[in-house]
């Protein structure tokens, strides 16, 4: 019922998301007219919806993704934990806790919706976001044009770009390779743990300044110290955080990338309360939210994607980068109990910092970031955020 993707391209997503566009229903309800049954939303007695594309009856049953028992417990004041053990192993002790609470709020929330099958009869649908009725709803599709807007105005050549998109949020990845620094210091002694391939051995600044402008010559192609500029786009549809840009840098040999989240533009959904009924912004209310997305982007390409800020940050990296790391274990361990990673993610960023030869802090930071390209979106841009508060600690520990 909702789409989810990982290192997609550009065309991918966007067919994604005008899916869930047309599926989308999003009504502001009072609490006494919310009702669950089975662990799920059912909708009764609500006036059909006149929209672009018909006229759609809202009326059936929804049944709450993650996110939706998330903003469910959230909103109502039950552990989500003790919401989730009801929904798997007493759906009517769900029921009973979620409608007692709901009769007794005067308030009114927003749900988002994901219609399914118009013939089903039973379930029509998912509910993706229980929230707030000040939530102000920015759309991953709208965002998306808008950005894509603001990247045209200020480049002459499109940037690489990747997305992931989740229950939770949407990332969208834009790499430019023509704006890059070197960075033997921070690469130096490193190897892809992918493929084993040899990116920084041997690397010296004196070395790096010989061959400057050489590439695939002096320095054996595909195995230059380079880092590139980038950033990424962020949004929530379903309540997961605000609007943002955040930089980027990414490792050309291995894609592993960092975020700058101390640079992050960002934008928070909190908007006017809405009134019952279904949502209707109106168009100046929309062009003003798209208007920002469009202008914060075209500032996040004119500040991220220069080579001057891109060296500026590979110098501040490497100030700490390459202070030696003893027991890479013991670091490893104190590193992922600070930072809150799971013992499988600590077990696979020893096994990356192991391969990729690189026994500083810069190679925990490395190693983080590498890791985090085989975890799915949401838990990768949290590690990818992570990564230099990792090299804060590994270097710390030594």
């Amino acid at each position: 019922m909702t789409d989810t993707l990982r290192h997609s391209d550009l065309a991918t997503l966007a067919a994604a998301l005008n899916d869930q566009r047309t599926r989308a229903l999003d009504l502001v309800v009072p609490a006494r007219d919310l009702t669950f049954d089975g662990a799920a939303l059912r909708l009764r007695d609500m006036a059909p919806v006149l929209g672009d594309d018909g006229v759609t009856d809202p009326n059936g049953r929804y049944v709450p993704t993650g996110v939706g028992d998330e903003g469910i417990a959230e909103k109502l004041g039950i552990p989500v934990r003790y919401l989730r053990r009801m929904r798997a192993e007493a759906p009517d002790l769900f029921d009973a806790n979620v409608n007692g609470w709901l009769s007794r709020s005067t308030d009114s929330y927003l749900v988002r919706l994901l219609r399914g099958d118009a013939d089903a009869v039973e379930t029509r649908g998912v509910l993706r976001a229980f929230l707030s009725d000040k939530y102000r709803v920015i759309d991953n599709f709208d965002v998306l044009l808008a950005a894509l807007q603001g990247i045209q105005r200020t480049v002459d050549v499109m940037p690489k770009i990747s997305a992931d998109l989740t229950d939770r949020r949407m990332y969208v990845r834009v790499t430019h390779p023509g704006i890059q620094a070197y960075a033997p210091s921070l690469l130096e002694g490193y190897r892809s743990p992918f493929d084993g391939r040899d990116v920084g051995r041997g690397w010296t600044p004196e070395r790096v300044a010989g061959a400057a402008g050489g590439e695939g010559h002096a320095i054996p192609a595909g195995q230059e110290p380079i880092v590139f500029a980038g950033f990424v786009i962020s949004n929530s549809e379903t309540g997961g955080g605000a609007f943002s840009i955040t930089p980027r840098l990414v490792v050309k040999v291995c894609n592993n990338g960092m975020t700058i989240t101390a640079d992050a533009l960002r934008e928070v959904h909190i908007g006017g309360r809405l009134d019952a009924g279904v949502i209707r912004w109106s168009e100046d209310t929309q062009r003003k939210n798209l208007d920002l997305v469009t202008a914060q982007t075209a500032d996040a390409v004119a500040t991220f994607l220069d080579a001057d800020y891109v060296k500026a940050k590979v110098t501040e990296l490497e100030q700490q980068a390459g202070v030696s790391v003893s027991n890479p274990q013991q670091t490893i361990a104190v590193v992922s109990k600070r930072l809150g990673f799971t013992d499988q993610q600590q077990a696979t960023i020893l096994d990356h910092f192991i391969r990729g030869g690189q026994v500083t802090a810069g190679g925990v930071m490395q190693a983080v970031t590498s890791a985090a390209q085989l975890a799915d979106g949401d838990t990768a841009w949290d590690m990818e955020a992570a990564a230099l508060s990792a090299l804060s600690l590994a270097a710390q520990s030594g």
